[in-house]
């Protein structure tokens, strides 16, 4: 289980967005928070293969030996 403060402002927003919705502040918290959690996994990912790049420790390939390992 997770509790946190939000600003009043946000609060209230959520708080607005649940009510025109029908939806629960819950669904809303969890939907954000899963889409952030994705977002910032595939930037270390992306992140963490740039550096092997520039490392020199991938190897790299031009479009045609791309297309010729298929």
């Amino acid at each position: 289980m997770l509790a946190l403060r939000l600003p009043p402002e946000v609060e209230e927003r959520l708080t607005e967005l649940a009510r025109k919705t029908g939806r629960t502040k819950s669904y809303y918290a969890k939907k954000a928070i899963i889409e952030y959690l994705e977002e910032l996994e595939d930037y270390y990912l992306g992140e963490a293969a740039y550096q092997e790049f520039i490392a020199g420790d991938q190897k790299t390939y031009t479009i045609d030996e791309a297309r010729n390992l298929l």
